[in-house]
């Protein structure tokens, strides 16, 4: 759990993801389009991926990915994500990260 608590708080957004999963690239996709640069950690590609899956869940993560960290806090999923976008507050939490600058 240490290990994707250091991850998520590494860069102003951060993103654990699947690379098999089409939400998971949408929601990577959402952040690109923002003008964001976020981490990206795809656990199926990480040796000890199961592990931060494991932890993910641990934290409230259901499902596990994506996982949305933004300023180091867990935003949610792709629902929770999708959610604030529409409601116009996702890019604001990312100006107010420093995940992007206008």
């Amino acid at each position: 759990m240490d290990r994707v608590r250091d991850l998520a708080s590494t860069r102003a957004a951060v993103i654990f993801t699947k690379s098999s999963c089409c939400m998971c690239h949408s929601i990577k996709t959402l952040f690109y389009e923002l003008g964001a640069s976020p981490a990206i950690h795809e656990l199926d590609r990480d040796a000890s991926g199961r592990e931060m899956e494991w932890a993910l869940r641990g934290l409230g993560c259901n499902p596990s990915v994506p996982a949305v960290f933004i300023g180091g806090k867990y935003v949610g999923s792709a629902k929770d994500v999708l959610s604030l976008h529409l409601d116009g507050s996702l890019k604001q939490m990312l100006i107010d990260a420093k995940a992007i600058w206008f």
